[in-house]
């Protein structure tokens, strides 16, 4: 089977002696021998093999990029190597030995260490406390040692890091250095990056990528798990692809292009471009107003915010995470209160007007409001993680019955087209949704709210975790309901896609509206300084357009 999938890449890829010279000559950058080879490994889970017998080699000096769909495998064969799985078949050499890695503490024995997407901090502890958490030290603790052998390392590599500075206090792109600086103080020589720049600004993942390349030039093996492949094509020396838990080959990045590795991780042609059309019959759909918003601990989350969502344009917001986004969403649905002063108006196609502000989602529905939501937090809230997918179709539409017993055949339905339409991997409709992978579990959450022809759609961080062909269908689809005149408010992470999608995109910082652009004008550099508070005189007035 895995043979079969690999048939492409051998027939269009490496289709000539002289790719294979050359990929040979970028894997032997180091000393020419594998730092790690996996080889013939295998997991399954359940009747679902997340890996098939994939054979894998990581050499010294280099940043290879792991692709893959979602569901392909990768995060799982990389969980393997730092020790969260236990491979079912297969063996890994580590310099040439044979190794068992059954734990993370066995993978940072062999020098692997792994910066997951999900930081593993504690907040109330300071940077030097995280670095030796967990470390069993046979002297008394020595804080100023701790220091200076993190600003040795900082030094190298050209990190900033403080010390004593406590997580809660630090931005996300601190967190995220942390977290390299505390594998590295462990003494890793392989380090696998998950997803590392999907919440930081244009500017911080230059950053990260200068590091990146200083711990490459002394020697350490990075890999790093993306579905952004801009950001592939200009860090990484070397491209893996995984198809449906199978290898399909590799390439050195400077001899293929991001159509090739898309139709190599799809297995056919796929159009890598965002269709976006100029807004028609443009109508007033949404109008935010002074909207501030304290949580529970007394911190301002929002700080009068006022904008416009219109009829048939697809509105951006940016930010650094935390920014006030979620908040901002939440208010609208009716699933957070905001401070007195502030309105939410909603208009619907035939002019007629509804308050929003202080209803609950079920007052919005019984308005006739047509919104459609998908949250940040899928599992948490966007569905429940125990039921299947049928049932979670479900959620929407049933106070809509009479009598005491469900219609299940129209929620079965739905479900059976968003697993078709969006190729979601699941062993059958009764799988609890907790069971699936995060990709598989966000396809389910925005085809079921994208069903609903919404004339309000929210959507946060919409392609979060999917890979780059699911991804560009779900903008496609974002771009339909604008079509239909739908008022779509988009929050994403990526400036590119942001730039490439929307037509008005609206920039947070620290709960403030730094300023509003034109989406087909306005530069990354120019978003991305504004996302830091540093972008200057921009049209907050443009949001009333």
């Amino acid at each position: 089977m895995c043979a079969e999938r690999a048939a492409f890449w051998e027939g269009n890829v490496l289709s000539s002696k002289s790719d294979a010279k050359e990929r040979n000559r970028v894997v032997a950058a180091g000393d020419g021998k594998p730092l790690v080879e996996m080889t013939d490994i295998t997991k399954k889970f359940g009747s679902v093999t997340a890996n098939d017998h994939v054979s894998l080699s990581i050499y010294r000096g280099e940043i290879l990029s792991l692709l893959g769909e979602n569901g392909s495998g990768k995060t799982t064969l990389m969980n393997m190597l730092s020790g969260i799985y236990f491979p079912d078949g297969g063996h890994i050499r580590v310099k040439g030995e044979l190794v068992t890695i059954s734990s993370p503490k066995d993978a940072l024995d062999l020098r692997i260490g792994m910066i997951h997407q999900h930081f593993k901090l504690v907040n109330v502890l300071t940077a030097a406390e995280n670095i030796i958490l967990g470390l069993n030290e046979s002297r008394r603790l020595d804080l100023k040692s701790v220091r200076l052998r993190v600003k040795q390392i900082c030094d190298r590599y050209g990190f900033v890091v403080e010390p004593d500075k406590k997580v809660y206090e630090m931005s996300v792109s601190e967190k995220q250095t942390l977290e390299i600086v505390k594998v590295l103080y462990r003494g890793a020589d392989i380090l696998i990056l998950d997803e590392p720049t999907a919440v930081l600004t244009p500017q911080e993942t230059r950053r990260l990528f200068d590091v990146m390349r200083n711990m490459k030039n002394d020697g350490k093996a990075i890999v790093i798990i993306t579905h952004k492949l801009h950001e592939v094509m200009e860090i990484s020396d070397r491209v893996a692809v995984l198809r449906k838990g199978c290898f399909i080959g590799d390439v050195p990045t400077q001899r293929t292009s991001p159509q090739e590795l898309t139709e190599m991780m799809v297995g056919h042609a796929v159009k890598l471009n965002i269709e976006r059309t100029q807004p028609e019959n443009v109508r007033k759909c949404l109008e935010v107003e002074h909207v501030s918003v304290v949580d529970a601990d007394g911190v301002r989350k929002l700080n009068d915010v006022s904008f416009t969502a219109n009829g048939g344009e697809i509105l951006g917001i940016a930010g650094v995470s935390g920014s006030g986004q979620k908040e901002l969403l939440e208010v609208i649905a009716g699933l957070q209160d905001a401070l007195p002063g502030g309105s939410v108006i909603y208009t619907d196609m035939n002019g007629k007007t509804s308050s929003l502000i202080g209803k609950t989602p079920m007052e919005i529905k019984k308005l006739g409001v047509q919104l459609a939501f998908v949250p940040e937090d899928r599992l948490g809230m966007g569905l429940v993680g125990n039921l299947d997918i049928a049932d979670n179709m479900l959620i929407r539409t049933y106070t809509e019955g009479s009598g005491m017993f469900v219609n299940m055949k129209k929620p079965r339905k739905l479900a059976e087209e968003i697993v078709k339409e969006f190729d979601v991997v699941t062993p059958d409709l009764q799988t609890p949704v907790r069971k699936l992978s995060g990709g598989n579990v966000q396809k389910v959450l925005v085809g079921r709210e994208i069903a609903g022809s919404p004339s309000l759609l929210m959507s946060a961080y919409a392609v979060r975790g999917l890979d780059i062909n699911t991804s560009y269908t779900i903008y496609n689809l974002m771009n339909e309901q604008k079509r239909r005149g739908a008022a779509v408010i988009y929050v994403g992470e990526d400036l590119d896609v942001l730039l490439e999608l929307c037509d008005r995109i609206m920039v947070l910082c620290a709960g403030s509206v730094s300023g509003i652009v034109d989406g087909r004008a306005a530069t990354k550099e120019e978003v991305g300084l504004m996302m830091t508070h540093i972008g200057g005189n921009a049209d907050k007035e443009a949001g009333r357009k």
